[in-house]
Formats: C-alpha cells, structure tokens, sequence
C-alpha cells in the first residue's frame, strides 16, 4: 500500500483508492475528493451514494439503440419527432450527449459501445455492429451517419462499416472534418460538432 495511506483510518484509504480506479482521477484528485466528502453533511454524502447504487440498478441498455436508458425503448427510439430514415453511428452512450447538445441532429442513434482496435483486443464482434445490421435490414434508413471518434480506432470503425453497409444502397457519411483529429466526441464543443453534422460528407 502507498505509505502515504498507512497511517490513515483504514474506511478513507478505501475511497480514495475507489476514487483512482475513475478515469481521469489520478491518486491527488481522489484524495479530494475523499476529504470533501468527508467535510460535507452526511445527507450530501447520502445522496451520492443513492444517485450512484440507482444508477447501476434502474438503468439499462434500449434494445434498440443501446443507448443507457431507464425505459425501453428509449425515449429518442420512441419519439414520433426523430426522423426515421437517418441513424447516427457513435462509439458510446455519453456521445449522444454531445449530438443532442447541439440541437441539430434530429434522427435516431446506435451505440456500438467501442470501436474496432486490435491492439486492444476488440474486433468487430466485440461491438454492436451485427445488432446495427439486423436494424438496417428492411428498415427505412436511406442514411447512417457514422460519428466514430476522428481517432485511429474510430477510423479503423469507420471504414469497416462503410465496407458492410454501402452494399445494402445505404448512402454513408461520415462528419466533417471540423473535428481535430485525435479528439473524442463527448469533449468537442457545441459549434464544433455542429459545422460537423451539418457539414457531413459522403464517405
């Protein structure tokens, strides 16, 4: 155990090595935020943790899409106001986010949950690319756009994609090239991501 923990009540070093298993959390930050949790009224502290233990229990994939929802299908599949014959193709749930910030983009999703990256060991079947194709088949969709991360993983998605659904006489698009590459979709801003949809070109 890091010495730094050793002489600390045991129930603290608990969380702050809890805190460091999230993304984006390094040993520092956890230990604040653990202290701050310790400093706030127990209610605060009580309402997390609810928020976090209902979170994992009432929600779950749309069958659909396989965006995160507590309905299924979820109220994008739903909604009699998306436009049908568009599907937007992005690698996770927190992506949808970001499109729907924007207020541009008004048809339906499908969440692949990853993106194809043999170094990692995730190959197509890993992702919900057959679930994607079993939606298209006899569908209504005259378009997928695809809104991979502009990362090489997202490339790599991209183009596997473009290779299986051009042949159903799909058009394919891909979104501008607004989006710096290397960039994750969830932290682009809102005029970015919004010259990228309207700006989509043919892949």
């Amino acid at each position: 155990m890091n010495e730094s923990l050793t002489s600390t009540a045991e129930a603290i070093n608990k969380l702050i090595q809890e805190f460091s298993k999230l993304p984006g959390i390094g040993p520092k930050s956890a230990q604040r935020l653990t202290y701050h949790l310790l400093r706030a009224p127990e209610e605060q502290t009580r309402l997390l943790a609810e928020a976090i233990l209902s979170v994992k229990q009432k929600t779950r994939l749309c069958s659909v899409c396989f965006n995160v929802t507590e309905s299924d299908p979820c109220p994008i599949c739903r909604s009699e106001q998306r436009d049908r014959n568009k599907i937007c193709i992005v690698e996770q749930p927190q992506d949808i986010l970001a499109l729907e910030h924007t207020r541009i983009y008004d048809g339906l999703y499908h969440v692949l949950h990853g993106a194809i990256s043999p170094t990692e060991g995730v190959e197509a079947d890993d992702i919900r690319i057959k679930e994607l194709l079993n939606r298209l088949q006899g569908s209504s969709v005259n378009e997928v756009i695809l809104a991979t991360n502009p990362n090489l993983e997202g490339e790599q998605t991209a183009m596997y994609l473009h290779r299986l659904i051009s042949p159903l006489g799909i058009r394919v698009t891909r979104l501008a090239r607004g989006l710096p590459f290397g960039t994750e979709l969830e932290y682009a801003d809102d005029v970015t991501l919004t010259q990228a949809i309207e700006g989509r070109q043919e892949f």
